[in-house]
């Protein structure tokens, strides 16, 4: 009788669990790859695995596998069932979908066999836009990028240039296969390339915008958000790998902005080292319009659902408009951020709510304005120069940029864990937290819930 289940006290047949942890894991899968983070994945699992009457499942998660099993005995043949993570790409249309999915069979609106399917579709069906659209996009976003900092309709033109030209490239070098380090020392290495270009062709032109623009869209795809995420909820194996991957995505970034700008001097072009001031935002309501339309832009170029692209930007528009605000008064740049990507926590988890997205996909989008391109720029700029002062300016300048990072990530969690708890105390539901939830359903399933099955 081991693993078989007595239809009359309602438990599962092995065929079943072994289609239900497939399920889940298949599930799991797409939402890892998505950035989702460790402990997001496993509550979802655990509430998928629940609403279909596998109660007793247990799930466990590393960087690159999943695994799951089954035992509702102790003297059972524990079922076992694991799945390999292969690919990592930015797709929060089938994020949205696999969120909408998990929601319906918790609810028993979908059974197994339906879930199944319906997955497989999420799955095999293309984006609701063309390739060139998204190319198109995050040529956008870098134009606003630069925009953003300060720069004319020329920075934003060869900003959108050089975005389109690395969107390109990587695609080409994707479907090689080769690995993301390369791929970012060749986004990196375009960037600066088309600022020498602009440079050495006499455009009066500030040239640092250009590449600080195309770092912003090079570090918005690393996963600074999940590898936090993963480290502050206990998942420790899963966030030394995830930082590690950001860290080896940042350094591809280093590698290629720095071989661009040591390309420059040998051919005798002296592109300009940034200056604290000289990039700073002269208009706040231009700055706030050039945050807006990139978070917006980057969030089209990751396939989010276009209901929420207007949310979005006017979340970075006012987080845009709080760091500068707290800057004035001399308020360290780090600080600042924090702050603003605190009130992205806040204001996202609601928002998202009401927009029937996961949050990941509205706070993730509303802090790319944020992310630290002119601290990287400035740094390996003065490294290029190799005077000991400089060097030592442009240590302290990359250091500002990972702290800059880890106060974008901290700060987004942080509104997380506050919105979340305030959210079920306004809804007058009871619920465990056990951290904060960036992609799934956070009401566990209740074990009087009766699943359905077709």
């Amino acid at each position: 009788m081991g693993g078989m289940a007595r239809e009359a006290e309602g438990e599962l047949t092995t065929r079943e669990l072994t289609l239900t942890l497939d399920f889940c894991l298949r599930v799991g899968e797409l939402l890892l790859s998505s950035g989702a983070g460790a402990a997001d994945v496993t509550a979802t699992m655990l509430s998928l695995a629940r609403g279909l009457g596998a109660r007793e499942a247990a799930v466990d998660i590393t960087f690159t596998s999943l695994s799951m099993s089954h035992q509702s005995d102790p003297e059972e043949v524990p079922l076992l069932a694991t799945r390999q993570v292969t690919s990592r790409v930015i797709d929060y249309q089938d994020l949205t979908r696999v969120d909408h999915l998990v929601r319906a069979v918790i609810r028993g609106d979908l059974g197994l066999l339906d879930g199944r399917a319906e997955l497989r579709r999420i799955v095999s069906t293309g984006h609701d836009r063309h390739r060139w659209a998204v190319t198109a996009a995050w040529g956008v976003m870098c134009a606003a990028i630069g925009v953003q900092l300060g720069g004319d309709w020329l920075v934003a033109l060869l900003a959108m240039t050089s975005a389109v030209l690395i969107d390109r490239l990587q695609l080409r070098m994707a479907r090689r296969r080769l690995p993301t380090f390369y791929r970012q020392v060749a986004g990196g290495g375009v960037a600066t390339l088309v600022a020498v270009a602009g440079e050495a062709s006499g455009l009066e032109v500030r040239v640092s915008l250009v590449v600080t623009a195309n770092i912003i869209m090079l570090l918005s795809g690393i996963g600074f958000m999940g590898a936090l995420q993963d480290a502050l909820t206990g998942f420790y194996i899963t966030a030394g790998a995830r930082i590690t991957e950001a860290m080896l995505s940042t350094a591809g970034i280093i590698a290629g902005v720095s071989g661009g700008l040591s390309l420059a001097g040998a051919v005798g072009v002296d592109l300009p080292t940034v200056r604290p001031g000289a990039i700073g935002i002269q208009d706040a309501g231009l700055a706030a319009a050039g945050a807006a339309v990139a978070a917006a832009a980057f969030a089209f170029a990751s396939y989010s659902p276009k209901r929420v692209l207007v949310p979005i930007a006017v979340i970075a528009a006012v987080a845009i408009g709080i760091s500068t605000s707290i800057q004035e008064p001399g308020i360290g740049g780090a600080w600042s951020v924090a702050f603003a990507a605190l009130f992205v926590g806040l204001v996202g988890y609601a928002v998202s709510s009401r927009l029937r997205v996961p949050p990941l996909i509205v706070v993730v989008s509303a802090v790319v304005p944020l992310l630290p391109g002119v601290a990287i720029y400035r740094g390996l700029a003065l490294l290029s120069g190799g005077e000991p002062a400089n060097t030592a300016e442009g240590l302290a300048a990359l250091i500002g940029a990972a702290s800059i990072a880890l106060a974008l990530a901290a700060g987004v969690i942080l509104g997380e864990y506050v919105a979340q708890p305030l959210a079920r105390e306004a809804r007058r539901v009871e619920s465990r937290l056990a951290g904060p939830r960036l992609v799934g359903p956070v009401k566990n399933l209740g074990r009087r819930a009766v699943p359905r099955r077709r």
